[in-house]
């Protein structure tokens, strides 16, 4: 160790700048600059959960990267585990309309985020970590990046596995590769139906999906279903979870994100399988109210006074 008590989870990944408008890109158009990228919203939501957490990514080591860590730690998420060096800083626009459907263009190649290592990595706090979470978009955006995934998946005590396909960074045959190698080793994997269970294990229904999985060798499968809910595959069974209603959709974005955040954290901290995945789709009908990754993330107990109007 290098003195950080145990962290009840460890998120890997790239942070990435987003900005944000309300209207179609153009010339003009107003925009709104907020911190966010799939790891942090994890991580983010995590620790509202409850869980004490750690952020392993890296940062420019300028203005830019000091804003971004100074929303980092405001979050709640340790910075302890973050590198500095000099790069480019990754960056998204994202514009959602009013149903909270959005539309991307990424700027993010070569970035200083894509060049996470397994050099970065502190593997004995991986190892004491009650989980460590990571992604196919890290697994993705660069070679040592995937290798620090894989290194991470091979030291940790629970590995949390999210397939987050992007067909701009992959293709579906090299992301269902990742996938298949990285849920043999498994606590918990998370991919969502119908997208990315059929174009990355070919089946048809998320029950299928989860049992392929477990097939390979995962320990738990939440097969997330958009806004109808959740599919469990485990050893304790199969179960549907019902979502719960959001209040407001303003945008989309980081929902899926604060299911595997909010479910992993209260796995850790020991909730049941059920009862932390009812959590975990409150928290992603609240999240859904707010403008961007992690515009609005939502408190514990937030969470459960919303999950417990779901009756």
């Amino acid at each position: 160790m290098t003195g950080e008590a145990a962290f009840d989870v460890v998120v890997l990944g790239e942070v990435l700048l987003e900005v944000g408008t309300e209207q179609p890109f153009g010339h003009g158009v107003p925009a709104r600059l907020q911190v966010s990228g799939d790891a942090l919203n994890v991580a983010a939501c995590a620790a509202a959960a409850g869980a004490r957490v750690g952020l392993a990514c890296v940062l420019t080591d300028d203005e830019l990267g000091d804003a971004v860590l100074a929303r980092v730690d405001e979050l709640g998420v340790s910075t302890a585990l973050v590198r500095r060096r000099r790069g480019q800083q990754g960056m998204y626009l994202v514009h959602s309309d009013p149903e909270g459907q959005r539309e991307f263009a990424y700027a993010r190649s070569g970035s200083v985020g894509s060049s996470l290592s397994v050099d970065d990595l502190d593997l004995d706090v991986l190892a004491e970590a009650g989980a460590v979470v990571a992604s196919g978009i890290t697994c993705a955006v660069s070679a040592s990046a995937a290798a620090a995934v894989r290194t991470a998946a091979g030291v940790a005590s629970r590995f949390v596995y999210d397939p987050n396909f992007r067909p701009r960074l992959t293709s579906a045959a090299e992301a269902g590769v990742v996938l298949r190698e990285l849920a043999a080793r498994a606590w918990l994997v998370t991919p969502s139906f119908p997208g990315e269970t059929s174009a990355l294990l070919g089946v048809g229904s998320a029950v299928e999906a989860g049992r392929a999985l477990r097939a390979l060798g995962a320990e738990a499968v939440a097969v997330t279903c958009g806004a109808e809910g959740v599919q469990l595959v485990a050893g304790s069974g199969e179960t549907w979870v019902d979502a719960v209603p959001a209040p407001a959709v303003l945008d989309q974005t980081g929902a899926g994100d604060a299911v595997v955040g909010t479910l992993t954290a209260r796995l850790v901290r020991g909730d049941d399988l059920v009862t932390a995945t009812g959590l975990a789709v409150a928290a992603a009908s609240l999240v859904v109210g707010g403008r961007g990754g992690t515009g609005l993330v939502p408190t514990l107990e937030q969470t459960r006074a919303h999950a417990a109007t779901a009756g």
